[in-house]
């Protein structure tokens, strides 16, 4: 009997959309060879941000930003005019609402429309007012997005679990998130662990790490309860102690602590997020605490940190359920970060934003049928349809229901032609 098997590379061009897969034919012992060789085309629902909906901003002012990001639109292979330039002061921790406006304004002009998201390559200015830079440039300053008085909640985030992958035409949103670094090693570093990350699958685990500092560690009540989700997507270990040491599976750390001791002593998965739930982690010059730039420095592809007082509001910090959710689904770095923050007015995001280690999809046909595996389609009823060009007509060719947490599908056979999965009914995620 013979045996069609089809692979198909993880989504890498640019509109990140279209799955190309080649169909071979592989014969048994004693069957001669079969005059079969199709290409199968199969697109699937947009899942996250596409690597050309990112504009890189660098800060002319700033030679290392200006190198940064130029390293950054060679490594990711973008387009030219996805590079935006910007001139400000590099040494000012903070910039003033009345400096940063103008700056934004001129960045909207000069942003095309398609991009969807905002890559910053300077670890400095990282506020603006009582805003963290990142969310400043996303929303525009606004005090409503800061504590009215100490220990206050804010406004809540349009983004905040967000199920879709245009926040631009949802939303009227840009999340944007710093690709800050000491020096230029570090940097390219961060980028090239974002780059080994991409379609890895890694096997890791996420460290709950539950300390004794109990103000802090208020994230930790939810544990049990993640580790639960979590069952069979992501590896998930409870730590009682005051910080991880001498493992080399990270995947995820989080942990509520001024400070992390042993660092060093870790080995962090490419692609891997960490943060520590403090008052000031976001605060990357001169920082009281520990900075959240040292979870990059020590091996993390993302982190986050407050750049003001926020007390220990659990809104205002990330959900490690919906990171890890998001995340597992093939959403980007910068877009799962995002979506976990209810209340990101005054917080920090860092790292690499198109780091994206589980986007991954593969086809194997064989005569009995077509078996799709990804962690890339949520929840929710589909319709399978096929057409002989890419502008179709489409016709329905199956439907099939997908459950929390399905990696495997099994679709009807694919002959030659373009096929496309489209989601034909609501999902709903718990968290």
């Amino acid at each position: 009997m013979d045996r069609r098997s089809l692979t198909c590379l993880n989504l890498k061009s640019r509109s990140g959309l279209l799955q190309y897969c080649l169909v071979s034919l592989a014969m048994a012992q004693l069957v001669p060879p079969a005059p079969l060789r199709a290409e199968v085309d199969l697109s699937l629902p947009k899942y996250r941000l596409a690597a050309d909906e990112l504009a890189v901003v660098v800060n002319d002012r700033d030679p290392l930003s200006v190198r940064i990001g130029e390293y950054y639109l060679r490594a990711r292979g973008l387009p030219q005019e996805n590079l935006l330039h910007l001139a400000f002061d590099p040494q000012r921790g903070s910039l003033t609402p009345a400096v940063f406006r103008p700056l934004r304004e001129e960045l909207l002009r000069n942003t095309p429309q398609r991009i969807q998201a905002y890559a910053l390559t300077w670890r400095s200015p990282y506020r603006v007012g009582c805003m963290s830079m990142t969310s400043a440039i996303t929303f525009g300053f606004d005090k409503a997005w800061c504590s009215a008085y100490r220990c206050a909640t804010t406004r809540h985030s349009p983004y905040y679990d967000y199920p879709g992958a245009n926040p631009i035409e949802d939303l009227t949103l840009r999340p944007s998130m710093l690709i800050a670094a000491e020096n230029f090693t570090d940097a390219k570093d961060l980028i090239d662990r974002g780059l080994a990350a991409d379609a890895s699958l890694p096997r890791g685990t996420a460290y709950l790490v539950n300390t004794r500092d109990k103000q802090r560690g208020v994230r930790a009540f939810d544990y049990p309860r993640i580790k639960l989700l979590m069952e069979g997507w992501i590896d998930s270990e409870i730590i009682d102690q005051e910080a991880l040491r001498n493992r080399d599976d990270v995947l995820f750390y989080f942990t509520g602590t001024t400070r992390v001791p042993g660092l060093e002593t870790l080995g962090f998965r490419p692609g891997a997020i960490a943060d520590h739930l403090t008052s000031a982690g976001g605060q990357l010059l001169k920082s009281r605490q520990m900075s959240a730039l040292e979870w990059l420095k020590a091996g993390a592809s993302g982190s986050y940190g407050t750049v003001v007082e926020p007390c220990n509001h659990l809104g205002k910090f990330p959900s490690p359920a919906l990171v890890m959710e998001h995340y597992g689904s093939g959403s980007t770095l910068i877009e799962a970060y995002w979506k976990s923050v209810q209340q990101p007015g005054e917080g920090l995001f860092i790292g690499d934003p198109l780091a994206a280690p589980f986007d991954h999809v593969e086809i194997t046909q064989t005569d009995q049928g077509t078996k799709l595996l990804t962690r890339n389609l949520k929840p929710g009823r589909y319709q399978l349809a096929q057409a002989p060009s890419p502008i179709g007509p489409f016709k329905p060719v199956s439907n099939l229901v997908i459950g929390y947490h399905q990696t495997e599908f099994s679709l009807p056979m694919m002959a030659e032609g373009f096929y496309r999965l489209r989601l034909h009914g609501k999902y709903t995620t718990s968290h």
